[in-house]
């Protein structure tokens, strides 16, 4: 008699060759509709499965994870970052969490240099002039940006995607400085310069990237008072989440013009941003892609797929955070 397939919710449609291997491999309950799964739906449709297959668009705090079936063993997110999940919470639950890391960190760094390369550049403006039919006659003080090429690119945050955006930097003879819960070896600081403190990273920050985590610690890390270290008409670029940033504070630099521009991909209560973003001709925005490619997207629902496999295999997933 065949083994009964692992029994799995999938909270979100996937591309098409993830969905053909959940198929394959699980007994699962899709989504095809792409409809919301909120925290009632999350736990009433949990019921009678061993596994969930969520992404970062469902949130599973503590609340949440302690109403859960007791089949569930597994919680896979289809995401590097997990601060959408309450990891103790899982771990008290004896749940284990599973992330994708590596396999988007190539197409996050390609992001956080066309934010860089369009705020410091003034893309956004230069887009609507062409589209809206305001493009004039050719001037020597029209449209002046910030020079990119031999300037200093602060990352906030020093890992994977971290690393990839400063080999990036190299090519544009950029000067890196970082900070990093640690400092990097020889070989994979590669001349970058360590900062131990955040606060003095700041003051040399032509361009401030920031790669880091969300965690309790860096929740609207860069507020009034650090932005007041950033040198002035320095340009912020984020690609890692939302919550790091303090809106108002962001807001109100762009206005003044203390900061020249940012680059945003990430925003604190995606999609409900804060409206003031609107408006502001400095600030270019993206909708949260910075792993939108085919490859990018198949790879990381592969990943979180493999971390299913290895679990229900008796085997230790490979990207185990709980």
């Amino acid at each position: 008699m065949a083994q009964a397939r692992p029994r799995i919710l999938v909270t979100r449609k996937m591309p098409a060759q993830i969905e053909a291997r959940i198929a394959r491999d699980y007994d699962a309950t899709t989504n095809p509709e792409d409809s919301v799964f909120d925290a009632d739906r999350l736990v009433r449709d949990s019921a009678g499965h061993q596994g969930l297959l969520v992404c970062s668009t469902e949130k599973l705090p503590a609340r949440v994870i302690e109403k859960l079936p007791d089949e569930i063993r597994i919680i896979a997110t289809f995401s590097v970052g997990h601060d959408h999940i309450d990891l103790d919470a899982a771990r008290a639950r004896g749940i284990t969490v599973t992330n994708t890391p590596d396999v988007l960190t190539d197409a996050t760094a390609d992001t956080t240099f066309l934010l860089l390369l369009a705020a410091a550049r003034r893309a956004y403006e230069g887009e609507r002039m062409v589209r809206e039919d305001r493009w004039g006659r050719w001037a020597p003080t029209s449209m002046l940006g910030v020079h990119v090429t031999g300037k200093r690119l602060a990352i906030l945050g020093m890992g994977r995607i971290g690393r990839a955006v400063a080999q990036r930097a190299r090519g544009f003879e950029m000067e890196i400085h970082y900070n990093n819960r640690s400092r990097l070896s020889p070989e994979l600081e590669q001349g970058a310069i360590f900062h131990e403190d955040p606060e003095e990273l700041l003051g040399v920050a032509d361009f401030l990237s920031i790669n880091c985590p969300a965690t309790a610690e860096t929740h609207h890390f860069l507020n009034a008072a650090r932005i007041a270290r950033l040198p002035d008409g320095a340009v912020v670029v984020n690609t890692a989440r939302g919550a790091i940033v303090h809106d108002e504070s962001l807001i109100a630099a762009l206005k003044s013009g203390k900061l020249a521009a940012a680059g945003l991909d990430v925003f604190e209560n995606e999609p409900a941003i804060h409206p003031g973003y609107r408006d502001l001709s400095n600030c270019f925005l993206l909708p949260h892609i910075g792993s939108a490619t085919n490859e990018t997207r198949q790879a990381m629902g592969f990943r979180a797929l493999d971390n299913l496999d290895a679990f229900f295999a008796a085997r230790p997933p490979r990207d185990r955070v709980v």
